[in-house]
């Protein structure tokens, strides 16, 4: 179901008969034509085990189903907005930053230990993002928020990406990352950069960082 950016703050999803997609509930901003909105319980295709996840990493975001035949529009509290396209692969975003997605995605969730052994769990706990996240796989959009906005940075074999946690907002593609530490000759002399750490992501893929160190 195609979704598309009106502009930095907002996006438009066509709604069709007999398909359905997921948004953030009360992200709603207009709508035209025939659509409806209702509760989810599950949140997309990941099922009973889907829900445990959330359940078990505390995501608490409510999602609802929207379903019919016109036009919607969504944002969430003035945070700026962009639409990543899927052609097959996984996308890792935190729940709470999923603006609306296409029904048709698997949704999971996934232990950050499996996404860079213990380290992956340090970064949960660096970034505050907990132990899990979320993952949508297939072909379909996705509206992903950010705090001022974010770009994409391309990740090689040859060209790992560092990122600071904070900044972190999502990744696709088959990367592998691990937390490590950037002493530099400031946290040396006591005058700490408040960057001691750096998330390293390697493989092939794309890392999405935004221009801000806050959380939504």
């Amino acid at each position: 179901m195609p979704i598309r950016s009106l502009n930095s703050r907002m996006a438009e999803a066509q709604v069709l008969p007999g398909q359905r997609m997921f948004s953030q509930r009360g992200a709603m901003l207009a709508c035209r034509g025939e659509v409806s909105f209702t509760p989810s319980i599950t949140g997309g295709q990941g099922g009973v085990m889907g829900m445990i996840g959330r359940r078990v990493a505390n995501e608490a975001t409510p999602l609802m189903t929207v379903e019919g035949n016109g036009t919607v529009m969504f944002g969430h509290g003035g945070h700026h907005v962009q639409v990543i396209t899927l052609h097959g692969e996984t996308l890792y975003v935190e729940s709470d930053r999923l603006l609306a997605f296409d029904g048709t995605l698997r949704q999971g969730t996934v232990f950050l230990g499996s996404q860079g052994g213990v380290m992956g769990m340090v970064r949960g706990q660096v970034t505050g993002q907990g132990l899990f996240t979320t993952s949508l796989e297939g072909h379909g959009d996705v509206a992903v928020m950010a705090h001022g906005g974010f770009i994409e940075l391309p990740i090689t074999p040859q060209r790992p990406v560092h990122v600071d946690p904070q900044a972190y907002v999502a990744h696709r593609g088959e990367v592998r990352n691990r937390l490590s530490t950037a002493i530099g000759w400031r946290e040396l002399v006591g005058r700490g950069s408040g960057e001691a750490f750096q998330l390293e992501l390697s493989g092939q893929g794309t890392v999405y960082v935004q221009a801000s160190e806050e959380k939504l």
